[in-house]
């Protein structure tokens, strides 16, 4: 079995200990002594399966046995003696503090046994609970793989999961299993090779809300895969965690495409229009300094983008090359100047998911006349005894600066930018109230024509898109 990580080693210990303390398994009346009976082992792997829940730690008998497991992750197989534990799973939140959210719970874990323990449900309803599977110990055949569906995505239909050959015509297949929100297949051993899995609304073979494409299973392999709440890109209301006795990866649906917006951030160029690959029309059209679009879902994929004024002249940016990954997210921003030719394209990366017990904050220096600044996130709009978030972040047109996602605990904060090394507001301070499952972005921009003050686009949650 992959990935088995065996514990309870002190215990073993003191039991070799104690055999070697018993004078030679023997008493004065030359009765033997019945050494101790080795425990059998038993097979235990946690998955993290919460789309809205913080990365969490997984104690065992009050010990941290896992810690700051992520969302769609999963344990390698952990090896015990067969008997009870207490589990309990603990939510880190942003503070460092940690809340329970299952246990601590007795749970008997029985010989030649594995047990999947999955969290799933959702922190903003409550309703998060471990579903447990349990699964014997066995050997897969020669020739064959091992697979395991779960239904771990709490917002999701009933749905039906296909095992077919690539590309095989649904409306002569038989779904594999229809399945509700916690439900679970036995394990079922295939043979090994070339499949495509598809997921559908129950009793539609029409409404394809995943798609595997062509995927490779491996004689040996024994996965347990669940459907989890989709984080990322494209419509499909799932993608799958695929667990392997290692760990665990994410697959999106393989039509789910990467996101992007259009930020307008060069404060002296007019209302543009956005052309992809040289098309007649453009995508977007009489975008506007302060502006930006909604994400666009697009196929990933290599594309070249042309930037013109409101009606397509003059062109001020010309073939610009933009590479999109699949399951990617990014903002595109028109940043720089256009009177000294320092108008450009650069990209962030915008890739939070929600969570309910935190508020996500990026902060982007797009402000050319400003200079390196000093960020300050504070709980109130005094900063004069406080110290920077970020400090001396700079201005980079070709390579965008931003801090990330910063978590926070819900609450109202202050953000005030300053110039590098004093505490003389050139943006704010700025009162924000930041709620669990927020996720906010604030970009710093010249002012209005150019030149300063420097001013704040508001994006996310902070504004509405366009």
């Amino acid at each position: 079995m992959n990935g088995i990580t065996k514990l309870g080693l002190a215990m073993s210990a003191a039991i070799f200990v104690s055999a070697c303390d018993s004078d030679n398994n023997s008493t004065g009346d030359n009765n033997t002594v019945t050494p101790p009976v080795t425990p059998a082992s038993t097979f235990v792997r946690v998955h993290h399966s919460v789309a809205d829940a913080p990365d969490v730690n997984v104690l065992v008998d009050g010990s941290a046995t896992l810690e700051a497991v992520p969302f769609g992750a999963s344990s390698g197989v952990l090896e015990l003696d067969e008997g009870s534990y207490s589990i309990q799973v603990d939510g880190i939140l942003p503070d460092e503090s940690v809340a329970t959210v299952i246990g601590p719970a007795d749970l008997d874990f029985a010989a030649d046994t594995r047990y999947e323990i999955f969290a799933v449900g959702t922190v903003a309803d409550e309703t998060i609970a471990p579903l447990i599977i349990e699964n014997p110990v066995s050997d897969i055949a020669a020739g064959n793989f091992r697979l395991q569906v779960v239904h771990a995505a709490p917002s999701a239909p009933a749905v039906d999961v296909y095992l077919t050959e690539v590309d095989a015509d649904l409306s002569t297949e038989q779904p594999a299993a229809t399945l509700e929100f916690t439900d679970y297949t036995a394990q079922l051993d295939v043979p090994a090779g070339a499949y495509q899995v598809r997921v559908t609304a129950a009793g539609d073979p029409s409404a394809v809300v995943f798609d595997s494409g062509t995927a490779e299973f491996a004689e040996g392999e024994d996965l347990v895969v669940a459907a989890v709440t989709n984080t990322g890109t494209g419509p499909s209301p799932i993608m799958l965690q695929v667990a392997d006795g290692e760990g665990a990866q994410l697959i999106a649906s393989a039509d789910a495409g990467g996101e992007l917006r259009i930020v307008h951030a060069s404060a002296d160029a007019p209302a543009v229009d956005i052309t992809v690959n040289n098309a007649a029309t453009p995508a977007v059209a009489d975008l506007a300094f302060l502006e930006f679009t909604d994400f666009i879902n697009l196929p990933g994929d290599d594309y070249l983008v042309d930037v013109a004024a409101a009606g397509g002249d003059p062109v001020v940016i010309d073939d610009a090359a933009l590479t999109l990954a699949e399951s990617q997210r990014v903002s595109v921003y028109a940043v720089g100047a256009l009177g000294d030719s320092s108008l450009t394209l650069a990209v962030v990366e915008d890739d939070a998911r929600r969570i309910a017990t935190e508020a996500q904050v990026q902060l982007v220096h797009a402000s050319p006349s400003a200079g390196p600044v000093d960020i300050y996130v504070t709980a109130t709009s005094d900063i004069s005894e406080a110290t920077p978030a970020f400090a001396d972040v700079t201005f980079d047109a070709a390579a965008l600066v931003s801090t990330g996602y910063v978590s926070l605990v819900p609450g109202t904060y202050f953000v005030t930018v300053t110039a590098a090394g004093t505490q003389t507001a050139a943006i704010g301070p700025i009162e924000l109230t930041l709620e669990g499952a927020g996720v906010y972005t604030a970009v710093a921009v010249d002012a209005t024509g150019g030149g300063l003050p420097p001013q704040l686009i508001l994006m996310d949650d902070l504004a509405p898109a366009m």
